[in-house]
């Protein structure tokens, strides 16, 4: 983008993305992570795997955040040029107010995503939107929520091999249009000469300790029981209910993060570093909410087979999976719960079940999955279509705010980022987050990770606990996978 383009598009838009396209055919997403990072403690990697094997079309890396804000319940706290402050705020109005500042333009040549507000929102937040959730459980000593706010960002476009290097220039700030032009050339100018040095040797990952997905096995035959008779006599139809692993580790998660993309490719795949705080890695499977354009979406996934050796097979597995009541129910279930969800935001009559019980193959798995649109009423946006999706019900059960109501009842303890959402919103007020499955957090040399199963009335309490070891066990190989993962990257 030229100077004189520039002026005239900030005639009418206060947030510019200025740009410069390189080509990156000696570059991976994860190689240009390694060299990015060093730039800030704050940084993400957002990748997508589409299908059985493709990578969608984008991959995005951040760095250097303008702002990073976290909450604990309603005491928001804020980080603005190393300066910490804290305010009095529900985080779904400080990211709304974050958001609207800002009128952003959208060009053509660029992808959706140019820059924005890009984190985690942890489970408990849930009580911020639903007063009557008043959360007892053991308290985790993390924030509730960490975001960082992006205005310089690198979009890898994986179809044309190229480096999309973005810079958002903000007249709210800076009133002098040439000034503001030539900040954003900078910081591309900076990313650029980063992308050019080699990476320092990337440490190895080294659990502390034996790890294993054992738990108390008759404490948990006793919840489900006893959800099965929270279900028996009416109080709820389905519940969620986890188990949380931890392990000591040394070196670097972001080994942790290339083993879970090799063992489990995902169309949510992360790693986000919030300095000290806390560290995440994830491959989701299941989408919470998309809002682009002022429609807001969401793929309810209820039905898992794993996937046929050969042709026949897979086939065989498909039409099982199709054919059973009981994961049939479980879907209808929770496909009636996202209408409900999107019906509270959206305008009268424009909620449609647009896919209805699809079989979704994946690298590993194949997934039942639905699809329901609608568009966002006048007086809603997608903050509003966030608070009234969230959490997932397909981590709660139905109905959401009694299930989650008993599952802090018999979890006790908070589940902080499992279960909750991770995604970003745009600059333009369009969101995409996923829900944070398949996903390990770390903090203090620390990682956790949990795993749920979906009980019902006819659940057998062992089969559930073998469903949440499964579960368990692919993150276990991740761990176990990173401690040998090829360290080399590749200079």
């Amino acid at each position: 983008m030229n100077i004189e383009k520039f002026k005239v598009l900030a005639k009418e838009y206060n947030l510019i993305p200025v740009y410069e396209i390189i080509t990156a055919d000696l570059l991976t997403p994860v190689l240009a992570y390694l060299k990015t990072r060093e730039m800030s403690k704050y940084n993400f990697l957002l990748e997508s795997v589409e299908g059985t094997a493709s990578m969608a079309r984008y991959s995005f890396i951040g760095s250097s955040p303008e702002k990073v804000f976290s909450n604990k319940g309603l005491q928001l706290n804020e980080i603005l040029n190393g300066h910490p402050d804290e305010k009095s705020v529900s985080v779904f109005e400080y990211l709304r107010k974050e958001i609207t500042r800002y009128k952003q333009t959208r060009l053509d040549e660029l992808p959706d995503f140019t820059g924005g507000v890009v984190g985690f929102l942890g489970y408990e937040n849930i009580s911020l939107v639903e007063r009557v959730i008043k959360f007892n459980s053991q308290p985790f000593n993390s924030p509730d929520s960490i975001f960082g706010i992006y205005k310089t960002i690198l979009a890898f476009d994986h179809f044309k091999h190229q480096i999309i290097l973005i810079s958002n220039a903000d007249l709210t700030e800076d009133k002098d249009i040439e000034a503001s032009y030539n900040r954003a050339k900078n910081e591309i100018k900076k990313l650029k000469e980063r992308l050019r040095q080699p990476v320092e040797h990337l440490s190895g990952f080294k659990l502390s300790q034996e790890v294993t997905h054992d738990f108390n096995a008759d404490e948990f035959y006793k919840q489900v029981e006893a959800g099965k008779i929270n279900i028996v006599e009416g109080d709820i139809f389905q519940i969620v209910l986890s188990k949380r692993f931890s392990a000591k580790y040394k070196g670097d998660l972001f080994n942790v993060y290339r083993a879970l993309r090799i063992i489990n490719p995902s169309p949510y795949m992360y790693y986000l570093e919030f300095g000290n705080e806390m560290k995440i890695a994830g491959t989701s499977p299941e989408d919470l909410l998309k809002v682009k354009n002022r429609k807001a979406t969401v793929l309810p996934i209820a039905g898992t087979r794993r996937r046929g050796n050969n042709y026949e097979e897979d086939r065989h597995l498909e039409e099982n999976l199709v054919n059973d009541p009981k994961e049939l129910a479980e879907h209808t279930m929770l496909l009636d719960l996202g209408r409900n969800d999107l019906g509270r935001v959206c305008e009268y009559g424009t909620v449609k079940v647009v896919e209805k019980m699809k079989v979704q193959r994946y690298s590993h798995v194949m997934h039942l999955v639905s699809k329901v649109e609608g568009k966002l009423a006048e007086d809603k946006d997608s903050v509003d279509a966030l608070m009234s999706c969230f959490p997932a019900g397909t981590v709660t059960g139905a109905p959401k705010i009694r299930a989650i109501q008993l599952i802090d009842d018999y979890e006790n303890l908070e589940r902080n980022v499992y279960a909750g959402a991770v995604g970003y919103f745009d600059f333009s007020g369009n969101l995409d987050m996923c829900i944070a499955i398949r996903t390990l957090f770390a903090k203090n040399s620390t990682v956790y990770w949990q795993a749920g199963a979906g009980i019902v009335a006819d659940s057998k309490p062992e089969l559930e606990a073998k469903e949440i070891k499964n579960k368990s066990a692919v993150m276990i190989n991740a761990l176990k996978y990173a401690e040998v993962i090829d360290e080399d990257s590749g200079n």
